[in-house]
């Protein structure tokens, strides 16, 4: 059955896997390990780029909708977040910016920032969409086809995107503790639904910056076939 879950599944097998065997390493192996993990988080970012794009586009149903989750999940925001993910879905309704912008108001249950168009979650992740999905495009294309691109060219994007979204998750993160938005959820919700989600955000960023540091030390792109 086609929910939410398998949905953002086939998104990301649907986006991966065939630059994978598209990289200079295929057939005979997969990309070094280095490159498969940015291959993997850059299409997810593309993908919650998409979705921060429905965040801003329709934050007024988002407010409709977190007011109504509020409202069934008191005391239970876990069971709305479990909701969400095996919401049924129709092939045209994967398609639907609405649908998908249930994300943000299940989430705010955790940060009702998010369900706020006036506050720094908000934005960041607005803007994050806005911003991102061509430098993620860029990095993905200098992967697969290094010799086409200006190791300069990726190198300084490529730095400036993942120096962007790590320093906005870092950000976000100390603003979330310092206004103490994890009262009234158990340690460990907060930890799966707040804590793991965002240090994606800064993980595999860190990853990035490395590789793009390496890109403009060398002048070449290699580091995406050897590492």
């Amino acid at each position: 059955m086609l929910n939410t879950a398998t949905a953002i599944s086939l998104f990301l097998f649907l986006t991966t896997y065939p630059l994978l065997r598209l990289h200079p390493a295929s057939p005979s192996s997969f990309p070094p390990l280095l490159t498969s993990s940015l291959l993997l988080f850059n299409n997810l970012n593309i993908f919650i780029a998409l979705c921060e794009i429905c965040l801003g586009r329709h934050i007024i149903l988002i407010k409709d909708d977190y007011k109504r989750l509020c409202d069934k999940y008191r005391g239970n925001e876990w069971g709305a977040c479990i909701a969400f993910l095996t919401m049924p879905l129709s092939l045209a309704q994967c398609f639907d910016g609405r649908i998908w912008s249930k994300m943000w108001s299940t989430y705010a249950l955790y940060d009702p920032s998010y369900q706020n168009h006036e506050s720094f979650g908000f934005f960041i992740d607005f803007g994050n969409g806005l911003s991102t999905i061509p430098p993620s495009l860029l990095v993905n294309v200098a992967m697969i086809l290094p010799e086409r691109l200006s190791p300069l060219l990726v190198g300084c994007v490529g730095l400036a995107m993942y120096w962007q979204v790590f320093y906005g998750t870092i950000i976000y993160v100390l603003s979330y503790g310092f206004n103490r938005r994890y009262e009234g959820k158990s340690f460990m919700e907060v930890c799966l639904f707040v804590g793991v989600s965002n240090s994606l955000w800064a993980i595999f960023p860190m990853a990035g910056m490395y590789a793009c540091v390496i890109i403009l030390r060398d002048g070449n792109l290699d580091i995406f076939q050897f590492s």
